[in-house]
């Protein structure tokens, strides 16, 4: 093999590697920040803390909603700040109306600050699990059941947080196809 066919393949395999290892990327940053909690990514449980976990210490959480520019639902939170101690399930509501004459479906992104926070704040349930399908004019409320872990107290950085916000965007999504099917039809007449 001439220097110049080693010099190619050399690079023809480098090229490989780096794609390989850019569809790669996406997936471990979003282990390493479920893990983490980095960039404000939060926990997830299927249960709450024992009522003995809950500290005497207090947290504000505030809560933020917005939508995508091109997600034409009007989307809110209930209240916009609790207070909670630090263990205590906290429950708190949003909105989300579809103004619109169409069926539209519609995940939520989310994020927690600040970022020392993110690792500490666990989901029990939330709607951003699920994608949301409203009707035309359909106003829905949905539920987030959550608590700040304890461990926060002894996180160097997280024991001087005392106000955490809880921030979602709504994104529109192409309808599921069951969903897309019965959007298209055309309606049927009334005996």
């Amino acid at each position: 093999m001439t220097p110049e066919k080693k010099t190619a393949s050399l690079l023809a395999g480098i090229v490989v590697l780096m794609v390989s290892l850019s569809f790669a990327a996406v997936p471990f940053y979003n282990w390493f920040c479920r893990v983490t909690g980095y960039a404000g990514t939060v926990g997830v449980s299927e249960v709450a803390p024992s009522p003995d976990a809950v500290l005497d210490q207090e947290v504000t959480i505030r809560f933020d909603g917005s939508t995508d520019k091109a997600m034409p639902w009007r989307f809110r939170p209930l209240q916009r700040k609790m207070q909670l101690k630090i263990g205590e399930t906290g429950l708190a509501f949003y909105e989300a109306y579809n103004p619109t004459d169409r069926v539209i479906a519609g995940t939520a992104s989310y994020n927690v600050t600040p970022d020392a926070a993110g690792g500490y704040f666990t989901k029990i349930e939330c709607f951003c699990f699920t994608e949301q399908i409203l009707q035309p004019g359909e106003r829905v409320e949905m539920p987030v059941t959550f608590y700040v872990d304890p461990a926060i107290v002894t996180d160097p950085e997280g024991r001087f947080v005392n106000e955490i916000t809880l921030s979602y965007t709504f994104f529109e999504q192409p309808l599921p196809e069951d969903q897309a099917t019965l959007a298209s039809a055309p309606p049927r007449p009334v005996n």
